[in-house]
């Protein structure tokens, strides 16, 4: 078989990119590969030298591709990265509460039809195989939903349908997917294993899969390559990897740190609120598109909901409700922590009171700050921070760092930070002033195994505290923490 790909002693030239040991790597064409290891193990920095983004000392990567016509790496690579998403790196005009805010929607913002409708002119007239491929696309990810929906505008959900439909009609040679389970509901989940075990068997594209969870390897995948430490290891058959790795079966959360949860004092001006959250016939509407209609919702202190449905079906719409990012929440009938939306509590009155993480959040991130100023920005419900903390804020936030197995990152930036430990940073952030309410939309996204487990204990361990009240958002049943005590579903609206 021909070698598509081939690095051999491969170090970068720029030292800050360079892996702990030389890379040596081979893809022959008739595999499929999955990437896996732990946060922040080098995975991303791995992709990033096969793709050519950091360029290599004396060889370089060598390519071989099935389609000599198109000769630029950029042409026969196309790669999803985590971040895409939440809208892509050159996303830098996004502000948190920008998707529920209509008024920032001006001429130049495109739609979904227009963006794919950019991707059918670059690639020019489509064959009928091609045209096949597109309606599987729509189908599968409703696409034709989501057609006249401005991109700022889409899910977290959505917006990884949108990515996959793009890169998937763009024909590449090999296409390399970050965590391209994450985001979806259940259904589409199970659909798009479907459609990428065809798409390996029908055509002749590669596929190479980054995975934080080492649960969700499909089938079609041929080899596996872990990499951990900075050092890329070995490729090995799937049925190897799959006998060899096991699961961590403990929650590594350490009786130290769970005493240390449970025993922080308890604040003065707290809350105690009998109910957190009643909403009373909310209705969100967005031109013709109904997101939410008549909900009728009471979350009473101390319980510990799951929030799940469809992708696009109002979740992160509803907690924007609840947070006050959302425009529309001061139109509606909403009581939080007993009090009344809109008889004189600010914004600020509100977000004190509540630990928030959410994908919007993730994208929101921009600033190449300190890791540790990103936490203390939970202690001021800011993006970004303006206020610099003193010590004791400091103190607290490095408690909640190591709590979340960042010690030692406090002076990283945010954006030297492999995409899972940006997430526990602000899972940190989330818990940083010892909140009443929490509120965790799809908290595990990108998290490893063992990072899963250990954050599902925090949160169990949490929760112990009186006086706590948890919505908390996931595709995933598995994903569940056991404190869980209620639970709503949220059906889309066609």
């Amino acid at each position: 078989m021909q070698k598509t790909i081939r690095i051999e002693q491969g170090i970068t030239r720029h030292p800050e990119w360079r892996m702990a040991k030389p890379v040596d790597f081979e893809l022959e064409s008739n595999e499929h590969l999955a990437v896996v290891g732990p946060n922040g193990g080098g995975k991303s920095m791995f992709i990033d030298i096969i793709t050519g983004k950091h360029p290599l000392i004396g060889q370089g990567v060598e390519y071989h591709f099935c389609n000599p016509s198109r000769p630029l790496v950029s042409d026969n690579i196309k790669y999803i990265a985590f971040r895409d998403s939440y809208g892509g790196d050159n996303d830098r005009t996004y502000f948190l509460q920008q998707r529920w805010n209509q008024m920032e929607i001006g001429p130049e913002t495109p739609t979904v039809a227009r963006l794919l409708d950019m991707e059918y002119a670059f690639t020019g007239k489509e064959s009928a195989e091609k045209q096949q491929l597109r309606k599987r696309l729509y189908d599968i990810f409703h696409i034709h939903q989501l057609l006249d929906k401005y991109i700022i505008l889409l899910s977290s959900g959505e917006m990884r349908k949108f990515q996959l439909t793009r890169a998937l009609l763009s024909n590449p040679s090999i296409l390399i997917l970050d965590n391209p389970f994450v985001g979806l509901d259940a259904e589409t989940r199970s659909q798009l294993k479907t459609l990428l075990q065809v798409l390996s068997a029908e055509q002749s594209l590669q596929m190479i899969l980054v995975l934080s969870k080492t649960d969700e390897i499909p089938e079609f995948i041929t080899h596996v390559v872990e990499v951990s430490n900075m050092t890329v290891g070995r490729k090995m058959p799937r049925a190897q990897y799959l006998q060899q790795h096991r699961l961590a079966n403990s929650a590594p959360l350490d009786e130290q740190k769970r005493s240390a949860i449970l025993h922080l004092p308890y604040q003065n001006h707290d809350y105690q609120a009998e109910q957190v959250i009643k909403m009373n016939k909310v209705s969100i509407r967005y031109g013709s598109r109904t997101i939410l209609k008549d909900l009728d919702w009471t979350v009473r202190n101390g319980e510990r909901w799951a929030l799940s449905g469809q992708n696009g079906a109002g979740k992160s719409t509803l907690l924007s409700l609840v947070c006050a990012d959302n425009p529309q929440s001061y139109a509606c009938d909403i009581t939080l922590f007993g009090r009344s939306r809109g008889t004189g509590e600010s914004i600020w009155d509100i977000k004190k009171h509540i630990g928030y993480v959410s994908p919007e959040m993730h994208r929101a991130y921009h600033r190449d700050i300190p890791a540790v100023r990103i936490v203390a920005s939970g202690l001021k419900d800011t993006v970004g921070l303006y206020v610099k903390p003193d010590e004791s804020d400091y103190a607290v936030c490095r408690f909640w760092m190591d709590i979340f197995g960042l010690k030692g990152k406090e002076d990283v930036s945010f954006q030297k930070l492999s995409s899972g430990e940006q997430r526990l940073v602000l899972l940190a952030r989330a818990f940083v002033k010892d909140p009443e309410l929490l509120i965790l939309d799809e908290p595990l996204h990108g998290l490893d195994d063992s990072n899963r487990l250990m954050v599902k204990a925090i949160v169990d361990t949490f929760c112990q505290r009186r006086n706590k009240t948890m919505v908390y958002v996931t595709h995933y049943q598995e994903e569940l923490p056991t404190c869980i005590t209620h639970s709503i579903y949220l059906q889309r609206h066609e």
